[in-house]
C-alpha cells in the first residue's frame, strides 16, 4: 500500500472539460469541476482552460474546498522552434505554478505531433531523426536546469502521438538526458494504448518518475479507432481511455512498485471521456474508491 503520508491524490479537470476539444464539457463550470473533484474525495488536481489566470482568485476557491494545483501540461516545441521560445514560455509556466505551490511540471514536445490532428493515430506518427533527437534531448537538460533553478522538477509526458511515445522512444529520451535534471511522468494509459510494456517502463524507471498519470484504456474502442485508421481526438470521442476500475489495467502492480520504491509526489486520475457520456463525478467517485481498495490512499 502507498504511504499516506508521502503519495496524495489529485485528478484532472480534462474530464470536467477537454482544453483540446472545448465543445467536449462546455456546459460544465471551474466551479462545479472542483468542486465534485473535492466531493469525489481528491485533494490535488492539474490546470484546465476554465481555471482563473490569476493566482489569488485561484488560490481562494481551491482553499475553499481542500485543493491544490500539483503540476500543468506544458507544450515544449524544441524541434521545430528556437529553443529561446521555448524557455521565454516556460520560465512564465513554472512561475505560475510555483506561485500556485506546485513541486512538478509535466512537459510534452508538440514539434511534429499529431495529437491534435486529424491523421490517423496508429498510422501517421512522426519519427525524429537524429539531430532532432539531439535537439530535444539538449532542450530539455537545459529546460530542466532552469526549473530546477526556480525549485520546480520537470517531468516529461510520453503521450500518444507525439515524437515519444513508444518504450524505446523513453528508453532513448532517458539515455540522452541528465537524470539531475530531467525526469518521467508516467502514463499507464499512453503506453497500454499502443501496445508497449508500462510495466517495464515503470520499474526501469522507478527512480526517476516523479509524476504518474492514472489512466485506463478500453482495447475494444482502440482495436476500432486501428482498424478504421481514426485520430487520437476521435478515439477519445469515442472512448479509448477511462479511469482506474473501469477499463482493463490492473493498477495494484502498479501501486506496489511505487510503495515498494518509496515513491513520494502526486497519482493523478487523468482519463478524457466525453462528459455528455461519462459524468465526470461519477467516475471521479468510481476511480476513488478503486484507488482507496487497491492503494490504500
Amino acid at each position: 500500500m502507498l504511504d499516506k503520508n508521502k503519495v496524495k491524490l489529485g485528478i484532472a479537470p480534462i474530464a470536467w472539460t477537454n482544453d483540446d476539444m472545448p465543445d467536449l464539457g462546455a456546459e460544465n463550470t471551474f466551479e462545479q469541476c472542483i468542486s465534485e473533484m473535492a466531493l469525489a474525495g481528491f485533494t490535488g488536481c492539474e490546470v484546465g482552460n476554465k481555471y482563473p489566470k490569476d493566482t489569488t482568485v485561484l488560490k481562494k476557491a481551491l482553499d475553499l474546498r481542500g485543493m491544490q494545483i500539483c503540476n500543468a501540461w506544458f507544450s515544449t516545441f524544441l524541434t521545430t522552434k528556437p529553443y529561446e521560445e521555448t524557455e521565454k514560455e516556460f520560465i512564465k509556466h513554472i512561475t505560475f505554478l510555483k506561485e500556485m505551490g506546485a513541486k512538478v511540471v509535466g512537459v510534452s514536445e508538440q514539434g511534429h505531433s499529431i495529437q491534435g490532428t486529424d491523421l490517423s493515430i496508429f498510422d501517421d506518427k512522426y519519427v525524429m531523426n537524429d539531430e532532432e533527437w539531439d535537439m530535444l534531448c539538449t532542450g530539455l537538460n537545459k529546460l530542466g536546469k532552469v526549473a530546477k533553478d526556480m525549485g520546480i522538477t520537470l517531468t516529461f509526458h510520453h503521450h500518444m502521438g507525439t515524437v515519444v511515445q513508444t518504450a524505446a522512444e523513453i528508453d532513448r529520451l532517458m539515455e540522452n538526458t541528465d537524470p539531475e535534471l530531467f525526469n518521467l511522468l508516467f502514463d499507464s494509459g499512453h503506453l497500454a494504448y499502443c501496445g508497449e510494456d508500462y510495466m517495464y517502463i515503470l520499474k526501469k524507471y522507478i527512480k526517476r518518475i516523479k509524476h504518474v498519470h492514472l489512466k485506463d484504456i478500453r482495447p475494444d474502442v482502440i482495436a476500432d479507432v486501428k482498424a478504421k485508421g481514426e485520430s487520437f481526438l476521435q478515439g477519445v470521442r469515442k472512448g479509448t481511455f477511462t479511469v482506474p476500475g473501469d477499463g482493463v489495467i490492473d493498477f495494484a502492480p502498479i501501486f506496489d512498485v511505487l510503495a515498494e520504491n518509496g515513491y513520494e509526489g502526486y497519482v493523478l486520475v487523468e482519463a478524457e471521456q466525453d462528459p455528455a457520456i461519462a459524468n465526470p463525478f461519477e467516475y471521479a467517485v468510481k476511480a476513488r474508491k478503486y484507488i482507496a481498495e487497491k492503494a490504500g490512499l
